[in-house]
């Protein structure tokens, strides 16, 4: 039997099912090849405000010229392609007068592109060129564990204790993101007004940080590792199912619970200005890993032979 684990494609997967896994694949891993191009051009940037000769600062200030143009073109097909589910998602929302979870992460990339478009065409001003690109494929990463997730679960029977998380997991990111936009607005317009440099790198930060990843995949990650821990256990079934539903149900809330703590957190240190968007982005991703790793605990084989039979009965 083929090793099985939260991220596995399911049995019954469809055409458009697989479809979705490798155009999505397909896009992280386009965003990622940009992000690393992009990130290796903004190093001269790093640069600027250090002490040098002033024929070797212009010299400097004319490589960041052309690196930032660079960063741009090569900015166009992430921000157009492979955040191309971002555009689709947060116009449904919108044309159904609903705040989805796609609003702000568009909103959060309009608010580091556009500025930073506008500064390499004025050349002057600061340019989030590294924050665009680390966010879109970080956020795609999570994404595609999330949608893994998702259809390693879809078409199984679920109680309805389980959908009842889904619905709450569902309803704590909707009122999480509404909450953050707003705080992203009041902090900007008050940074705007005392300090308009770092107006926008904070207000980045905060939209950035109100993607919801680690939350929408907590309760599905914890339902595909409960599958994964019934498929490794074969036919001889699991040892105690009603011990394994309550261990998925215990790091479901721990998914939910702890991503909600580690995003209320970073917050405030983001609206101080203690965050960079950049900084941002990678704790999106690292809370989404983490809740992922934290529900792979349920499909670890206690030994060789067991697998998720003695997984399932053991505390989490």
């Amino acid at each position: 039997m083929r090793a099985s684990s939260l991220f596995t494609p399911p049995p019954n997967m469809t055409d458009a099912m697989r479809r979705a896994r490798r155009h999505m694949l397909a896009r992280t891993g386009l965003a990622w090849l940009v992000m690393m191009q992009v990130m290796m051009l903004a190093f001269p940037g790093y640069l600027r405000h250090g002490a040098r000769a002033p024929d070797a600062q212009q010299s400097l200030e004319q490589a960041i010229v052309l690196m930032n143009w660079l960063s741009l073109v090569l900015c166009v097909p992430l921000v157009l392609y492979c955040a191309w589910p971002v555009w689709r998602g947060a116009c449904r929302a919108l044309s159904r007068r609903r705040v989805g979870m796609d609003v702000p992460v568009a909103l959060g990339i309009l608010a580091a592109f556009v500025p930073s478009v506008v500064a390499t065409w004025r050349n002057a001003g600061e340019v989030y060129f590294d924050s665009v690109s680390m966010f879109v494929a970080f956020l795609l990463t999570a994404r595609f564990l999330e949608t893994c997730a998702r259809q390693a679960v879809s078409g199984q029977p679920h109680e309805s204790r389980d959908v009842e998380l889904l619905r709450s997991a569902d309803r704590l990111a909707f009122w999480f993101v509404c909450l953050q936009i707003l705080l992203a607005a009041v902090v900007g317009l008050y940074w705007w007004n005392v300090q308009p440099d770092h107006a926008v790198a904070v207000t980045v930060a905060l939209l950035v940080m109100s993607c919801p990843c680690a939350m929408s995949m907590s309760v599905p990650s914890a339902l595909a590792a409960r599958h994964a821990a019934r498929l490794r256990a074969g036919a001889d079934g699991v040892r105690d199912p009603a011990a394994l539903d309550r261990a998925m149900r215990r790091v479901a809330r721990q998914n939910l619970h702890g991503s909600l703590a580690w995003h209320l957190l970073m917050a405030p240190l983001a609206a101080c200005g203690w965050v960079q968007p950049w900084v941002a982005a990678i704790t999106m991703l690292l809370s989404s890993l983490a809740v992922a790793a934290n529900a792979w605990r349920l499909t670890r084989p206690v030994d060789g032979g067991a697998g998720g039979r003695q997984a399932a009965a053991q505390p989490v």
